[in-house]
């Protein structure tokens, strides 16, 4: 028997990258997946790719609206949810002289406003004992030039992780976050910049990984696996790093 056999697993972001693969994790070890994302084609692609066990749902975080369908229809299929990853976001990098009012309320929308609206309204749907996990980041640990936005977002999720599993632990509900290093994913190459700029990041970032390798989105959702399963049964309130060593060697 799976770990996840007959359970219901909503995943934000789950059409590519790190929502992507733990899709497929849940999907492998017997879950019912929701995903969701904003491009349609990509996200009816990727369902149709994983079976029919999975249900896309085509939602834009920032949009409260978005997040009130998603819902309706997780209830109409499933009727509860037994994890919720809570996993859609952005990454650009600008200076703090640089960062303009449109680009700090479009990080800011989507990582924190999306993420919290995104938890308070699968709440009732939330079965106890159930379990969610948020994606926050190494930027939360380290200041890192030009991150302000994004770190800041994550930061903030961190704390909500924290926040909300102290509220949650009537129903015995734990209240976890996945914290990725950096990871082979499409999001690395939507930062906004120059890709020479990128490639120059990513050079200086893997000499100070102590794994010497990026990591891979299927490492980070078998942790996202572990955190949503029975195996991790006594953990709430923690953000497990993901990372090679980088935020703690």
């Amino acid at each position: 028997m799976s770990r996840f056999d007959g359970k219901t697993a909503v995943i934000t972001g789950g059409n590519s990258g790190i929502g992507l693969a733990a899709a497929q994790q849940f999907a492998a070890e017997g879950a019912r997946v929701v995903i969701t994302g904003r491009d349609t084609v990509t996200l009816e692609a990727t369902a149709k790719s994983l079976g029919k066990q999975v249900l896309a749902v085509k939602v834009d975080v920032t949009k409260t609206s978005d997040l009130d369908n998603l819902f309706a229809t997780v209830r109409g299929n499933y009727g509860k949810i037994d994890v919720l990853f809570v996993n859609a976001g952005g990454a650009k990098v600008a200076s703090v002289a640089d960062t303009t009012e449109e680009l700090f309320d479009e990080i800011a929308n989507t990582n924190f406003r999306g993420a919290y609206f995104t938890a308070q309204k699968a709440l009732p749907l939330l079965n106890d004992g159930s379990a969610v996990i948020f994606t926050t980041s190494y930027f939360d640990e380290l200041g890192m030039a030009g991150t302000s936005v994004v770190s800041a977002t994550k930061a903030a999720v961190r704390s909500l992780t924290r926040t909300l599993a102290s509220e949650l632990l009537p129903r015995k509900i734990r209240v976890n976050a996945i914290s990725p290093g950096v990871i082979t994913t499409p999001i690395f190459g939507k930062l906004g910049v120059p890709k020479e700029v990128v490639e120059q990041i990513g050079k200086s970032l893997q000499e100070k990984i102590p794994f010497k390798r990026f990591g891979s989105p299927e490492e980070i959702a078998k942790a996202v696996a572990f955190l949503a399963s029975s195996d991790a049964s006594y953990v709430t309130g923690v953000e497990l790093a993901v990372d090679g060593g980088l935020t703690q060697l």
